[in-house]
């Protein structure tokens, strides 16, 4: 599993900046960051030839003349007159992320992971990256600030994505897999909701909101992910053996600051995953799956019910309640098959209880006392935070001064961040350290592809021609023939499986030892 996050971008001294002018300064300032301090980045061209945006899991592929321009992402960013823009637009990190321009955002692709801590944890990471950009532009004589916000809309009708990926098997019908996962997106928003000021894709509509992005989906699935949002992204691109794997592309979420909120939601959909490919996940239809998700959303005092096609099943079978429930009853039901999976496949290791631990907890707080939650989940920090600013001054939810407390919540700076203000004084929940996330920044997880990849990257980067998610293309100082590797088995490549690899990468010989270890974990041409 791996999460990306694509950073709002403003420059309060330059408003008529484009952002995506702002965002090339963003990557650049990132690779003169790393390189000034000795480090490595491979500012390469990404290998397109492995993309395809516009195929489809159900079937079929998208004519380019009908895709949305943002779609595109298979091509190079263009400017406004059409020419290629040469200045560093992608990134590939020492820990194996890739940070780069995603039309008009700076965004963070964290490496693959195969857990939801590690995921959380480069993640976080990728936010330390992003603020460490933003603060070398701020150092630089005569340059416009550029600050960067992890939130997900402008509150002025436009929506920017915080996805997740996750590798699920091929063999999986695609119909059914969308089925078990609409009610469960729809009600985990209850968890990992943001929190947003604002009711409506323009947030005209007085209100404070669970959800973020939940205004901005219209459709139950669909290709598309910057218009008509649909629930469930049937975009195929597996970014590893085809035959084998799907990626499953979750659009629908929220960018968290909470590690707890990030950590939960990436391993209670892990959980329902592994209950859909073994069949226990439990059968739930909703009416109206779009309406029920902004229904939930815009009712903090999570008693908003929403109809179903049949009532909910009770753990022996049988149903229990109305065909109406809330956000909370529906995450209870899949918490419940997730407990009888759990103990029916004896999945006794302690991440998967850790995680079924704090989504029970979760949940029934959320039922008695949602305000103690506030030390976990963004959108009850943030609604605390919110409600009793406005209760001391008298001020209603259209007051403009909570629209920018809304925003200065996910202002990554330290200094000036509303939720960095609540960590600081111990307010808010850590999962892992400082130096854990310093440690992020540095060096891929071990247990993945994105060893090899980032350690390359870090090791012999000069050597570094090109790279994707399932490729790397190396050439011996510029010059003599050009080698492709590819990863396409996500587990291939990890620190096991090249020991002593990059341990002396100047050494003679070092660059043949690369070539024959690349070509003995993946496959070569």
């Amino acid at each position: 599993m791996g999460l990306e996050t694509e950073y709002g971008v403003h420059a309060p001294a330059n408003p008529g900046a484009g952002h995506s002018v702002l965002s090339v300064e963003v990557v650049n300032a990132y690779a003169d960051l790393v390189t000034s301090r000795g480090g490595t980045v491979a500012g390469t061209e990404w290998d397109y030839s492995e993309e395809s945006p516009l195929v489809d899991a159900r079937g079929w592929r998208l004519p380019r003349s009908a895709a949305h321009p943002t779609q595109l992402t298979d091509q190079p960013l263009t400017d406004q007159d059409g020419e290629s823009v040469h200045l560093l637009m992608n990134l590939v990190l020492p820990n194996g992320a890739r940070f780069y321009v995603d039309h008009a955002h700076p965004e963070y692709s964290s490496p693959e992971t195969t857990n939801p801590r590690d995921a959380m944890l480069w993640d976080q990471a990728g936010d330390l990256v992003a603020l460490a950009a933003s603060e070398r532009i701020a150092q630089s004589e005569g340059q416009p600030q550029v600050l960067l916000y992890k939130n997900n809309t402008d509150n002025k009708s436009v929506s920017y994505g915080a996805h997740e990926n996750y590798l699920v098997a091929r063999s999986l019908d695609f119909e059914e897999l969308t089925g078990y996962l609409i009610p469960f997106f729809v009600a985990r928003q209850v968890i990992c909701g943001a929190g947003r000021v604002g009711i409506g894709s323009t947030g005209r509509t007085a209100g404070f909101q669970i959800s973020q992005r939940a205004d901005f989906f219209e459709e139950q699935v669909g290709l598309e992910t910057t218009v008509r949002r649909p629930i469930v992204n049937t975009r195929d691109e597996p970014h590893a053996d085809a035959h084998r794997y799907r990626r499953l592309h979750v659009i629908i979420g929220d960018a968290n600051l909470s590690q707890y909120a990030t950590w939960l939601r990436c391993g209670m959909t892990a959980l329902v995953l592994s209950m859909i490919e073994l069949g226990t996940a439990p059968e739930i239809e909703l009416a109206d799956p779009v309406t029920a998700l902004q229904t939930i959303s815009h009712d903090p005092t999570l008693q908003a019910t929403v109809p179903l096609v049949r009532p909910l099943a009770g753990t022996d079978g049988g149903s229990v309640g109305t065909r109406e429930a809330t956000g909370l009853d529906l995450l209870e039901a899949y918490l419940q098959a997730a407990e009888a999976h759990v103990d029916r496949f004896g999945m006794t290791d302690r991440a998967t209880g850790d995680v079924l631990t704090q989504w029970r907890e979760s949940v029934q707080t959320l039922r008695t006392d949602p305000a103690a939650m506030a030390d976990r989940l963004d959108w009850v920090a943030k609604y605390q935070l919110l409600s009793g600013y406005r209760q001391r001054h008298g001020l209603g939810w259209d007051d403009p001064r909570l629209d920018m407390m809304d925003l200065q919540y996910s202002d990554l700076r330290p200094d000036k961040g509303l939720y960095q203000a609540l960590l600081r004084r111990g307010s808010i929940r850590r999962l892992v350290t400082d130096q854990d996330l310093h440690d992020a920044v540095a060096r891929p997880p071990q247990d993945t592809r994105a060893w090899v990849r980032g350690r390359t990257v870090e090791a012999f980067g000069r050597h570094v021609v090109g790279a994707s998610w399932e490729t790397l293309l190396v050439r011996q100082d510029g010059t003599g023939p050009l080698y492709r590797f590819h990863q396409r088995e996500p587990l291939a490549g990890a620190a096991a499986d090249v020991p002593g690899l990059f341990e002396d990468p100047g050494a003679d010989g070092a660059f043949e030892r690369l070539l024959e270890a690349l070509a003995r974990v993946q496959g070569s041409s």
